[in-house]
Order: structure tokens, then sequence, then C-alpha cells
């Protein structure tokens, strides 16, 4: 297959780009094909090449250098901040060879199902940006979201029009690793009633801040945050589907699932990028009044991180435990893989308490 697009490589300086050009995928020479479904993306010399990254990639590197130039950082998290899979590589093994495969392809199934939701990111309500923020955004990736960044995130996550994305992706890649196991029929359940928790009050950290305005930043910022700690996830399924004692097809499980972690490297840079951009800035409230940027940035970022990374491992920890007991008739022998499957957990807890403030790790651009 060959996509054709007459849209230049981008030279080092530019700033300003059109839809078109961030929407712009290379010239492939074979499709990438997910179980039956033509999917985006395609290989290139044999390698793996994303979609919509002819331009976006050099993109956001060119609006990064400017901050370079700017001297100012870009938003980042420290590695200490990031929960580890669960379950982890080990446990998940252990399960699957002890016979109780549900709990693993309820946890692959409901990420292909999230990573469809991505989607959304495109509807969510935005603000002014150019009236919201006190100084000029001309050449910066906050002026581009709306105008192609949101677009194309959300194109990788669900796929467009005929192109599958993730979601098919993620759903190849269990079927390979798993020899197409039958779905758990509760697996939308499980996601209507778990992650509810993690959310909060809901209570405004800014008021004096338009609503759209603290609404999109705070979505950003967890959307980052969120794809950072994805990483683990595709570590996780590249090592357990890449497993041959465990996996029925390893190298092309473990492909797709890298597959879809280069395509989510420009989401987490992009994001970064317009965060640390408004994080340099000063923001204007409704009534007038002027909010340092990073004031305001490091303040939504802490809490999105606190309460996802302190909520996520309970709740998975809570369900497994109800998965492994449901998932054997033996009460014994379930009380035993639970004792194994708990001695291989890590017991990882979010580092610092509700009082203690986090430090933000912040890295030269």
């Amino acid at each position: 297959m060959t996509q054709s697009t007459a849209i230049e490589l981008p030279g080092p300086g530019k700033l300003e780009f059109t839809f078109e050009e961030l929407m712009a995928s290379h010239t492939y020479e074979e499709p990438l094909v997910a179980g039956d479904v033509l999917c985006h993306g395609g290989f290139i010399g044999g390698q793996y090449v994303s979609p919509r990254t002819l331009v976006r990639v050099p993109a956001i590197r060119n609006w990064q250098q400017r901050l370079r130039d700017e001297k100012q950082p870009l938003l980042d998290l420290p590695r200490a901040y990031v929960p580890p899979q669960y379950p982890s590589y080990e446990q998940a093994k252990l399960l699957i060879q002890e016979g109780v495969k549900d709990p693993i392809t309820r946890a692959l199934t409901i990420i292909s199902i999230v990573e469809g939701f991505g989607a959304r990111i495109r509807d969510f309500p935005r603000p002014d940006f150019h009236k919201e923020i006190k100084e000029d955004i001309g050449g910066t990736a906050i002026a581009h979201l709306a105008t192609g960044l949101y677009e194309a995130h959300a194109r990788d996550e669900a796929g467009h029009r005929t192109e599958g994305g993730h979601k098919q992706m993620w759903e190849a890649a269990r079927d390979l690793g798993l020899n197409k196991p039958e779905i758990p029929g509760d697996v939308l359940m499980q996601m209507m009633s778990g992650g509810g928790r993690r959310r909060g009050s809901g209570k405004r950290l800014y008021p004096a801040l338009t609503e759209r305005m603290e609404a999109i930043l705070t979505i950003m910022a967890n959307v980052m945050i969120v794809e950072i700690f994805a990483e683990d996830v595709f570590e996780w399924g590249k090592r357990l589907l890449g497993d041959p004692e465990i996996s029925a097809n390893p190298a092309a499980a473990s492909g797709m699932v890298a597959n879809i972690q280069s395509d989510e490297k420009p989401h987490v840079e992009y994001l970064r990028t317009a965060l640390s951009e408004i994080r340099a800035r000063t923001l204007l409230g409704a009534d007038g009044r002027e909010l340092p940027g990073h004031e305001v940035i490091d303040r939504i970022f802490e809490t999105q991180l606190r309460g996802i990374a302190s909520a996520r491992p309970e709740e998975q920890r809570e369900q497994l435990r109800r998965d492994i007991h449901e998932g054997l008739k033996d009460e014994a022998r379930a009380t035993e893989l639970r004792r194994k499957f708990e001695s291989l957990d890590s017991g990882w807890v979010f580092p610092r308490g509700e009082n203690e403030k986090l430090d933000l790790l912040l890295v030269p651009a």
C-alpha cells in the first residue's frame, strides 16, 4: 500500500502549520493489518512508522526548541510517582499458567475500550486561548491544539473512517497472544463500576479562570499523566504477550503492542509542550485577574497525579482478588493461588502523604 502526500518535511524554526500538515503521514510500502482490520500507520523498510507523524513530530520538536531558546523547562513527572503495572508480568503469567485467563483477557479488553474513548479529546469544550492567555501564543503548540493536534490524537486512538486505531490494535494483540480468548461478559459492567473514586469531588481549584479553561487544563494534565503511566503498560504487554511460554504468537502480539507504543509518544510530547508553554505564560481570569501559569499548571498537575496514582493501584488490587476467586471453583486452590499471587506484589504505594508537596520534574526543553 502506498500513501502519497505532497507535503514536505518542515525545517528547523518553522512554527506555524496547517491542519493538513499535522495530519500528513509518510508514504508506506506496506500497510498495518490487525486481525482482519486495516489499521493506520504502516511499514517502511520493514519498520513500523506511526500515522500522522510526517510533520507532527518535527513540529513538536520545533516548539520544544522554542521553549529551549526561551530558557523554559518542560513539564514531566518523577519516575517515583509512576505506579508499576498491576498485575505485574510475573503475576499475570502466574494466572495464565494456572488456567485463570479471564482477569488478563478482561484487562486487555478494557485497555482496548479505553483507547477508543481517547477520541473524546476532540470534543471537549475549549477556551479561547488567545483571549485567556495574556502573552502571544503564535507559533506554539497551544495555537495548534484545535487545528490538528487534538484531532491527530483522536484518530490515533479510535481510528478514522476505514482505518482502525489503537482499540483494534490492542484487540489484535490480545487475540494473537491469548489465542482469541473468550471475552468475559462483565467487562463493560466493571468499567462502569470502577474508577469513579479517583475523580475526586470535582471542586474547582481556580474559580477565577473560566470554567472551560480550567476544565481543558485538567483534562490535558490528566491525559498526559495517563499516557506517561501507559509506558509501563506497553512494556508489560510486550513482555507478557511476547513470552513464548504463554503466548500463542509472541512475535506478532508483542510487535503489535510496540506499534501502539510508538504511536503514543507524540501524544505525551505535544501535551507536555503545550502545558509547558502555558506554564510559562500568564492566564487571564474571567474578571481580568492575572494568574501565573506555573502556579496553575503545577497545582492542577499535582492534583491529577496524586489522584490517579493513589487510587488506581488500590482499585486494581480489589478487582483482581475478586477475579481469582471467581475464576476457581476450588476455594482451597483459590486461596493458595491468591497467596502466590500476592507474594509477587511489589507493595508499591504513592511515596508522598496527602499534605506533602509533590516535586514535579522540570527538565530542560
